[in-house]
């Protein structure tokens, strides 16, 4: 079952990002007490990921903080290194947070998980945007094809907190 906007976030393990290395973090406290434009890419460095996707969100950080988010938080399928590589790659420092979910528990319980096996990918997360109130989902936008970057691009969210 997908994820609906009025729902809480399920309790999983992320691993974010940091200066310091990837330390574990659990959703509720992540996304406790603040709001948080979260975006998730099936994949780091994959073409659409890397030339739209999270350069819209480093490109419209400002704007976005601006309308009251607090934090803007990128996640994918991937490995602490992988994200924390990517995330350097992309400039993203004290725009974006990365998050990883390795093994794919978070995409599995928001119900937002992209087989894509027959790719040789495995099972990713489908691409989307969400606004989260205190670990409340107020906004959910899915694309429909995992190479677009329409509904959960740095603009469609920016529009939504006009």
């Amino acid at each position: 079952m997908t994820i609906s906007v009025g729902d809480k976030l399920p309790s999983v393990t992320l691993r974010q990002v940091t200066p310091e290395g990837p330390k574990e973090i659990s959703t509720d406290d992540f996304f406790r007490d603040k709001k948080v434009a979260l975006f998730a890419v099936p994949g780091a460095f994959t073409p659409a990921c890397s030339q739209r996707h999270l350069p819209g969100f480093v490109d419209k950080a400002a704007d976005i903080k601006a309308k009251g988010i607090d934090e803007i938080a990128c996640v994918a399928v991937n490995d602490p290194a992988v994200m924390g590589a990517w995330g350097r790659a992309q400039k993203i420092e004290g725009k974006v947070t990365m998050l990883a979910d390795g093994s794919g528990d978070f995409a599995r319980a928001l119900g937002l998980e992209l087989d894509l096996t027959k790719g040789g990918l495995g099972i990713r997360s489908k691409r989307y945007s969400m606004l989260i109130d205190n670990g409340v989902v107020r906004s959910l936008n899915v694309e429909q094809q995992p190479s677009q970057v329409d509904a959960s691009s740095a603009e469609s969210l920016l529009k939504a907190l006009a």
